[in-house]
């Protein structure tokens, strides 16, 4: 008897001590926001990798590591590959830990973390339009959790950089992801600048990157030159357009800078480094406990910069005019 009752209280102790624990475990929403070392948590997520989104990534973390962050945070960088599903998962990561600030890059990263929480500060970058993106209801004054940096370039300049080298266009193609809402917005507003000019424009929509040779093909014949937005999933395979375009000796023109170190044949770009870095700033002044989300409105990129690829200009054999060579760099 002695040795079933000594054997009872062994086995109380133990069921209390993993009790004890799984409490302990329960109870860590503090502890849960804090890394190794007692770090804040910070997620940064990032739709899919292409080099807009990366130098937007590299600028934000940057702007952290110089607000002298570096040893007060922990960041935990997830890419969704450009899967939804993956967004989602990785926003329940980031709200069930408790993070102290999330980083969004990209519209589709923004909306998923939006859906996901309405306390965490959310710091978003690369994004075309936080109000058609539903994300607030005014850039200028942020009423929710989340504020950040927006993409939006200068099309007036792509569409007068576009003429300037070929005068007589009179049909733009567009190719884009018609899930992407920043995309869809883009298309619009590029309509909108051509309208003056009289020039049509041609679009044509993307599901996947598989699709996206097969559905240039509509522009041989039909569209004298190709405009490529902000868009994540033409961006991830901008070679598979250029196949194409290229066949066709159909000058690409590209949304930000990216696009060209991908083969694009130009771009009037702003510097998604710069936006990323501005995001960040933003992030850390939150962090710091310096301002609130609704103490930030949006902003985005003072300038831009032209862009030219040099083996594509051969490749085309376009004649550039020597105005537009004079204030370009090429890469």
């Amino acid at each position: 008897m002695a040795g079933k009752n000594m054997w009872k209280k062994v086995l109380a102790a133990g069921i209390a001590g993993v009790l004890a624990a799984g409490v302990m475990a329960g109870c860590g929403g503090d502890s849960a926001k804090a890394g190794s070392d007692g770090k804040k948590m910070v997620g940064i997520v990032q739709i899919v990798q292409h080099p807009a989104l990366d130098d937007s990534n590299k600028g934000f973390v940057d702007a952290l590591n110089k607000r002298g962050l570096g040893d007060k945070i922990e960041i935990d960088q997830q890419n969704a590959q450009g899967d939804q599903s993956n967004l989602r998962t990785i926003a329940n990561r980031f709200v069930s830990g408790n993070y102290a600030l999330i980083g969004a890059i990209s519209t589709p990263a923004a909306q998923a973390m939006a859906n996901a929480t309405k306390d965490i500060p959310i710091v978003c970058t690369a994004i075309a339009d936080f109000e058609n993106s539903k994300l607030m209801a005014s850039e200028a004054h942020p009423d929710g959790n989340i504020t950040g940096t927006h993409d939006r370039g200068p099309l007036d300049k792509q569409v007068a950089l576009i003429r300037e080298i070929q005068p007589d266009i009179k049909t733009l193609g567009i190719l884009y992801n018609s899930s992407e809402i920043n995309s869809v917005i883009q298309a619009e507003n590029l309509k909108k600048a051509c309208a003056p000019y009289g020039i049509e424009v041609m679009e044509l929509t993307v599901n996947s990157i598989n699709d996206i040779q097969q559905v240039a093909e509509s522009f041989l014949g039909h569209a004298d030159a190709i405009f490529v937005p902000t868009d994540n999933v033409v961006a991830s395979s901008i070679p598979n357009l250029m196949a194409v375009a290229n066949r066709g000796k159909i000058p690409v023109y590209g949304a930000e800078a990216g696009h060209v170190q991908s083969g694009a044949f130009a771009s009037e770009s702003i510097s998604f480094y710069d936006i990323g870095y501005r995001a960040g700033e933003m992030a850390a002044d939150i962090l710091e406990g310096k301002k609130t989300v609704k103490d930030i409105p949006v902003e985005g990129a003072a300038q831009s910069k032209l862009y030219i690829n040099k083996q594509e200009m051969e490749t085309l054999g376009i004649a550039v005019p020597q105005s537009v060579l004079d204030r370009a760099e090429l890469i």
